[in-house]
């Protein structure tokens, strides 16, 4: 019998699987059984009331899809009162994930929504920094460990920072989250990029820039993965372009301790459990005993030293 278990940032799991912020609501216990998943992430709050940006919001390709929603949000209260309650009673792990402006709401909001039904909390800091004229958290190293410090002065439950690709050097941004007191890294949020019609000339989303995800994104952010696994000692989570049992053991190859899964959800409902029974399989075929053996168990060819990895050969 495979022992599937992992223990990530603090939240001891059935199995390293779950899903990623925003990609699952409540309409999704009807088709999906989420007492299989290893942990529930919600989607992302903030603490006010948001409607998103104009539509349209979404592209589709035919590898990834390109989104821009500009995270509506119901507020803490509602979270605290409808949402946890709702996922809560499922069994898995909920995480928490937030959003603020300032350093300063990040560390109130996660103060505000500490509570015992919340095993960890989600720090998204790919969202802009208004007193950074809107560059995002989580393209500063500074600006991303003040939010992590913040939270961490504010609430003892384990925080996940979730980390932008949109930058030079992802590996920095870990160390530097990790170095401020985060329990794991989340690798990675979405990739910027824009659509154009070209009968119209006219952007194709309402906010013109968003986010790319999907299968097509998949060797870029496992390659970050592999980055940030070789840069700190926390759990790195991977996030991008996970679609199958194949892609979360790839992942954990790499150096991932556990894997969400965000834009298949979307296509195939089953996505989530299909890949649970594979890695399972997979183990067992292998004559793997723990699911948590194959984190950074990447065999790399011949006798090329682990300082080597990442590198690129041109």
């Amino acid at each position: 019998m495979v022992d599937l278990s992992v223990t990530v940032g603090g939240v001891r799991m059935k199995n390293p699987v779950m899903p990623a912020s925003g990609s699952i609501a409540e309409g999704m216990a009807d088709v999906v059984d989420l007492g299989r998943l290893g942990a529930i992430v919600l989607k992302t709050i903030t603490p006010d009331l948001r409607q998103g940006v104009k539509p349209p919001r979404v592209v589709e390709y035919t590898d990834a899809t390109l989104f821009s929603i500009g995270i509506p949000s119901k507020g803490p209260d509602y979270l605290l009162n409808h949402t946890v309650p709702f996922f809560d009673k499922f069994g898995p792990p909920v995480i928490a994930s937030i959003s603020a402006d300032t350093v300063e709401d990040f560390g109130k909001l996660a103060g505000y929504i500490t509570d015992p039904r919340i095993a960890a909390i989600e720090a998204n800091i790919s969202c802009p920094n208004l007193r950074a004229h809107g560059r995002a958290f989580g393209m500063d190293p500074v600006a991303s460990a003040q939010v992590i410090t913040a939270m961490k002065a504010n609430t003892t439950l384990p925080i996940w920072a979730k980390l932008t690709p949109n930058v030079g050097d992802i590996a920095e941004m870990a160390r530097c989250v990790e170095g401020a007191g985060a329990d794991a890294v989340i690798t990675a949020n979405a990739i910027l990029g824009m659509a154009i019609d070209a009968e119209t000339m006219t952007p194709r989303l309402g906010n013109v820039v968003g986010g790319l995800t999907g299968p097509a994104v998949k060797p870029v952010i496992l390659r970050m993965v592999n980055q940030c696994a070789e840069a700190v000692k926390i759990p790195v989570i991977g996030c991008g372009g996970i679609a199958t049992g194949e892609d979360v053991v790839e992942y954990m190859l790499a150096g991932a301790s556990a894997v969400q899964i965000g834009t298949t959800n979307f296509v195939h409902t089953s996505a989530m459990e299909q890949s649970i029974d594979w890695v399972a399989d997979y183990c067992t075929r292998k004559g793997i005993a723990r699911v948590s053996d194959l984190t950074g168990a990447l065999m790399l060819p011949g006798d090329q030293p682990s300082e080597q990895r990442g590198a690129v050969a041109l």
